[in-house]
């Protein structure tokens, strides 16, 4: 089941949404931190202890989606606790026309998925300060 909606807005280049897959045990959400450089956009996936080959970044329209389908091969042990599950998840983010969507990278290392957007030189709007009369 999926459920859709924005959660705020960020800069001029991206929006921030989320589909929020459900699965048994709940619903869970893979952190995400975004920042932003003078040439791009970084979108960092905390997701320790993943295969880099199952993660799927997908680009519709304006709309980029990064997920990755987990391997259950946790149930068969015999926990006393379990509190680090390797969760399936999918997230989703708006972006516009600065972003170069040809020359979007990805690279897991040390538990952290980074994906670079970069924006196309110039295509940015120029900061309008407005004076108070």
């Amino acid at each position: 089941m999926h459920h859709h909606g924005r959660c705020g807005h960020g800069h001029p280049g991206m929006g921030f949404g989320h589909y929020g897959r459900r699965h048994a045990g709940g619903n869970f959400r893979v952190p995400v931190n975004v920042s932003k450089t003078d040439n791009s956009y970084e979108i960092y996936v905390i997701a320790p202890d993943r295969v880099k080959e199952d993660f799927k970044i997908n680009l519709k329209g304006n709309e980029l989606t990064i997920s990755y389908q987990a391997v259950n091969d946790d149930e068969n042990k015999n926990w006393i606790r379990n509190e680090f599950r390797k969760a399936s998840f999918e997230r989703s983010f708006w972006i516009d026309e600065t972003v170069d969507t040809a020359n979007i990278k990805a690279e897991y290392q040390k538990g952290i998925l980074q994906v670079t957007l970069p924006i196309i030189p110039g295509s940015e709007q120029p900061t309008q300060e407005i004076f108070v009369a």
